[in-house]
């Protein structure tokens, strides 16, 4: 990406995720995917680089999803500081929970990278812990969906 590229899709994260709370949830996420990738540079053997690039791939594939959870929550509450909105708390919680977990993949990614000679069970430890990134991300959606749900029922009259 060029200067000008990168900053035209710095401002136009500004003008979707904010500066704070959004933006800071949806880059950590980012940046992370970016590490996992950064991991898979160094695999050697081939087969364990196919089971590794499938699950990045796949992860990758979140990234826009967390995007539309934060472009949502800011249009929602605005956000330019670090304060959580109490009325998206839950979604806030699960995004931080799924960038962890996401850091926690490319670790476990590394750590079979350095390990020495084959892997028997292949990236089976490393596909157990990015189906909690997955299960993280549907439950921002999932907090996000319900809250937002909850705002509807309290503006109908009955």
């Amino acid at each position: 990406m060029g200067f000008f590229s990168a900053a035209r899709q710095g401002r136009k994260d500004d003008a979707e995720l904010g500066k704070g709370l959004w933006r800071r949830a949806h880059d950590r996420f980012q940046r992370g995917l970016d590490r996992f990738h950064q991991v898979l540079e160094g695999v050697e053997d081939d087969q364990l680089y196919g089971e590794l690039l499938e699950i990045a791939n796949e992860l990758a594939g979140l990234l826009e999803r967390v995007r539309l959870v934060c472009m949502e929550a800011q249009r929602r509450s605005p956000n330019e500081g670090l304060d959580i909105p109490v009325d998206l708390a839950g979604v806030h919680r699960a995004l931080s929970k799924a960038g962890n977990s996401l850091a926690t993949t490319a670790e476990a990614a590394a750590m079979l990278r350095l390990a020495a000679g084959p892997v028997p069970v292949g990236a089976a430890s490393v596909r157990r812990r990015a189906e909690s990134v997955f299960q993280q991300v549907a439950d921002a959606e999932r907090h996000l969906d319900e809250e937002g749900s909850g705002q509807r029922q309290a503006d109908i009259p009955g």
